[in-house]
């Protein structure tokens, strides 16, 4: 007999990086690595293909303010090289790298969520 879970909403699960069906278990085994299955409810995350969906949207949100911040420090300043490596090298990597994790784990959670798969020729 398998346990019924109610709906979880994916940004909740997948933010924090739980599992989508029962919200207990970890989603991760590392940084952005996924676990083969859910530790407390045994859901099968070979499901998940977020392929690179968290690398566009860090990209579109992140990478492109250090990019203009960057753009003003030379135009404003003009700011010699290691004046940029100081100041745009740790703001990218302060908006870049954290907001990976959070944004696979709501992808995954989505899929399950909207139950997402391949399409198939009718």
């Amino acid at each position: 007999m398998e346990t019924e879970y109610p709906p979880l909403p994916p940004l909740q699960t997948g933010i924090r990086g739980r599992c989508p069906r029962c919200g207990q278990g970890h989603m991760f085994n590392g940084f952005l690595t996924l676990q083969p299955e859910c530790e407390a409810c045994g859901l099968d995350y070979s499901f998940a293909d977020p392929a690179d969906g968290p690398a566009f949207f860090v990209i579109c949100f992140a990478c492109i303010p250090s990019v203009l911040l960057g753009v003003w420090l030379e135009v404003a300043f003009a700011a010699p090289i290691w004046v940029q490596l100081l100041v745009t090298g740790p703001f990218m990597l302060a908006t870049c790298i954290p907001p990976l994790r959070p944004l696979k784990g709501w992808l995954v959670a989505s899929q399950y969520f909207y139950k997402a798969e391949e399409g198939k020729l009718a």
